[in-house]
């Protein structure tokens, strides 16, 4: 989080699951959505890849399968999955959904964070 003080503050929803990753209600909504506009069920897969401004980047992807070794996080019937080699980098992270003057996008809430870029994507740790 950044130490801004005219930054936006977010709380972090309580740890589920053992891995302390959450659904935001936000991003469950849009999930919802998303899925009536496909006209099937998505998921948001959410993965942390080398690179970015920062070091690490957040990906996003909708898919409707789940491979054997995701971690599941379930809001509201709606679902996110983490990799096991990203899970690392997100315990204790909120997938949330955001929409503001800077765009709809979802976002990682990421506590281990000890920067990350202006745009959100790219973090360091």
């Amino acid at each position: 989080m950044s130490t801004d003080p005219a930054a936006p503050t977010f709380a972090i929803s309580p740890a589920s699951g053992g891995h302390g990753l959450t659904l935001s209600e936000t991003a469950a909504r849009r999930l919802a959505k998303l899925g009536e506009a496909e006209g099937r069920p998505v998921m948001l897969r959410v993965a942390v890849d080398g690179g970015g401004c920062s070091g690490f980047q957040y990906r996003f992807d909708l898919v409707e399968t789940a491979d054997a070794d995701d971690i599941r996080i379930e809001t509201g019937g709606q679902a996110a999955l983490v990799d096991p080699v990203s899970l690392p980098f997100l315990k204790g992270s909120e997938i949330a959904f955001v929409d503001d003057l800077s765009g709809a996008q979802f976002v990682v809430r990421n506590p281990n964070a000890a920067s990350s870029c202006g745009c959100g994507v790219s973090f360091s740790i």
